[in-house]
């Protein structure tokens, strides 16, 4: 019986979990082709990173 009285309830937690849920997986291809304009690198030239930074000592 009390299942029927929250039946209400879990339909539309059911509902709302559903259309997040395809929100959610719509917008991965659009994160994707970011991503991948973002690590492009024209020619062949290879991305370099130099950091100048004081070594860390031994905590004792």
């Amino acid at each position: 019986m009390n299942v029927l009285k929250n039946m209400e309830a879990i339909f539309l937690a059911a509902a709302f979990l559903a259309g997040v849920t395809s929100y959610a997986s719509a917008a991965i291809p659009a994160a994707h082709a970011r991503y991948n304009a973002q690590v492009a690198i024209e020619g062949q030239q290879m991305a370099v990173v130099k950091v100048t930074a004081k070594r860390l000592g031994s905590a004792d």
